[in-house]
């Protein structure tokens, strides 16, 4: 209960304040933040995160609760993304990704972390300016340099990439190459 400054008690709800909580974080919550916030039992942060999800999942809600290896957050429905777009200035638009970063970031995401090098060698084209785009789009990172002659940039995949393309984590990626046999 807490006084709601006009004299009244008011009873904020578990779901409400985790809720509340993922729409302020711009990055996913842990069980044991979402836990320390509203000072619940694991059972009931889990419990509001169910409650939270089905409620989500009807279909005139524009979010959905997106979960990662580092917790929960909230994302918008893919659905909304043409009519959202529209807030947004020429430059900052998100257009689709291409059939060239599509395939990078195939190649990336299977066989990181990986040089640009390596990522031609599969490709057969430069794809320099693919990285450089997906670089500045989040979806992926430096991640470090390979050892050997030139000590090349290695590349990896982002948090960002998974929550664009609703993956909770790479592991899902292990399951779908076994569809494609």
């Amino acid at each position: 209960m807490q006084d709601n400054g006009a004299g009244q008690t008011t009873t904020v709800t578990t779901t409400a304040i985790i809720e509340a909580a993922l729409f302020l974080s711009h990055e996913p919550l842990s069980l044991e933040k979402l836990r320390q916030i509203c000072g619940a039992s694991l059972k009931k942060v889990k419990d509001s995160l169910q409650e939270i999800r089905a409620d989500l999942s009807r279909n005139e809600r524009g979010l959905v609760l997106l979960e990662t290896l580092k917790g929960f957050q909230l994302g918008t429905k893919p659905e909304t993304a043409t009519y959202l777009e529209k807030m947004f200035t020429e430059d900052q638009i998100n257009t689709p990704l291409s059939q060239a970063a599509l395939e990078t970031l195939a190649i990336i995401a299977s066989k990181q972390p990986v040089t640009r090098i390596e990522i031609e060698n599969i490709r057969g084209v430069n794809t320099e300016g693919v990285i450089e785009n997906l670089l500045k789009r989040g979806l992926i990172r430096i991640a470090g340099r390979k050892e050997g002659l030139g000590r090349p940039l290695l590349y990896e995949v982002t948090d960002e990439f998974l929550l664009y393309f609703g993956i909770k984590d790479l592991a899902e990626l292990e399951i779908l190459k076994g569809l494609d046999t």
